[in-house]
């Protein structure tokens, strides 16, 4: 059974590594975390996963940490992920985002695992000039966030070819909700990502939602863009990993979204009609560097793994960020 290969999870206490967490232990995987805490939030990691704070550039402790627990496969989600902050501070992004990661894998290579799957991003597309986006595109990213991430899936490709160590680079489009059972969710203060921002506005911890460009070549105007429920995302994790172990001659290089586009105002009325009330709206300019469009062409992931959706509504997905903010907001208050 691949099920039995134990798996450590990088930022398994952030966003996205919580849930990555819940899914393999849900599965039956034996799975532990390593985590700064820097951005993540130790009380969404289960009480029966172990849990180390540290630095995934520690050599000394990720050593103990591979011998200690067998480790045969590791999920990378620790790294820094707000693309405005990667272009004011770079050095911090390729500090976090790739030098950190080469400490990661050589300590991966000398540990004897055999199994890596990466967290990368559409970003390393940076403004397609067709949408939906597909693997083959070109990478021309437009910022550091999205060029870390690129030289890691670069990093692996190379070391893959000669040590006894495949791969998964998956690319994320925009990931949004929460784990439907509400043991984990996008727990950031001041996060960017959109339908966190609106059920934060929602809820009245926001005054308003800034709508970044009205005057994009889209049906209404405003950035179109692909959202992934963040357990669907988690869950084709664990399937790629699957696919690395039957596998183990071949690496994989795969987008992770729906293939259906939703813009930013599209988003904002979902929010409004699941909440019943109207969320004020502050347009602004455009961003530098924001393409009208960032679609995922899906063929690959749905072709290469058994993956079927379960959260692929719009509204779903919306439901489940505001749950998640309203236990939040609990959580926060009893503290």
């Amino acid at each position: 059974m691949s099920n039995t290969v134990p798996v450590l999870v990088t930022g398994g206490a952030g966003y996205i590594g919580s849930h990555a967490v819940l899914a393999l232990r849900d599965a039956g995987w034996p799975v532990c975390v390593i985590d700064n805490l820097t951005t993540g939030f130790r009380f969404v990691v289960p009480d029966d996963v172990p849990f180390y704070e540290g630095d995934i550039a520690d050599s000394r402790l990720l050593a103990e940490i591979f011998e200690r627990h067998a480790i045969g496969a590791v999920m990378h989600f620790a790294g820094s992920i707000i693309v405005p902050e990667s272009v004011e501070n770079p050095l911090k992004y390729y500090e976090n985002n790739t030098a950190k990661s080469r400490s990661l894998i050589e300590s991966a290579v000398a540990g004897g695992v055999r199994h890596f799957i990466f967290s990368s991003t559409a970003a390393v597309y940076g403004t397609p000039q067709t949408s939906p986006v597909t693997e083959d595109s070109p990478k021309l990213p437009i910022n550091p966030y999205g060029m870390s991430k690129l030289m890691t899936e670069i990093m692996l490709q190379d070391v893959s070819k000669v040590a006894a160590l495949n791969f998964g680079a998956l690319r994320y489009f925009n990931v949004a909700g929460a784990d439907p059972q509400q043991r984990a969710g996008q727990s950031t203060v001041g996060a960017t990502h959109l339908i966190k921002v609106a059920v934060e506005a929602a809820l009245g911890k926001r005054a308003s939602v800034g709508v970044f460009g009205t005057d994009f070549s889209t049906p209404d105007g405003t950035g179109v863009r692909d959202y992934i429920h963040v357990s669907d995302l988690a869950h084709a994790h664990v399937l790629a990993l699957e696919a690395l172990i039957e596998q183990p001659e071949r690496s994989l290089t795969m987008n992770c979204g729906y293939g259906q586009g939703f813009s930013v105002l599209e988003v904002l009325d979902a929010v409004d009609r699941v909440t019943n009330q109207s969320i004020l709206r502050d347009l602004q300019g455009r961003r530098a560097g924001d393409p009208a469009a960032l679609v995922a062409d899906n063929t690959k992931i749905r072709q290469t793994l058994p993956w079927s959706p379960k959260y692929d509504e719009l509204a779903t997905i919306v439901e489940h960020a505001l749950a998640w903010e309203r236990k939040l907001g609990v959580l926060r208050a009893s503290d």
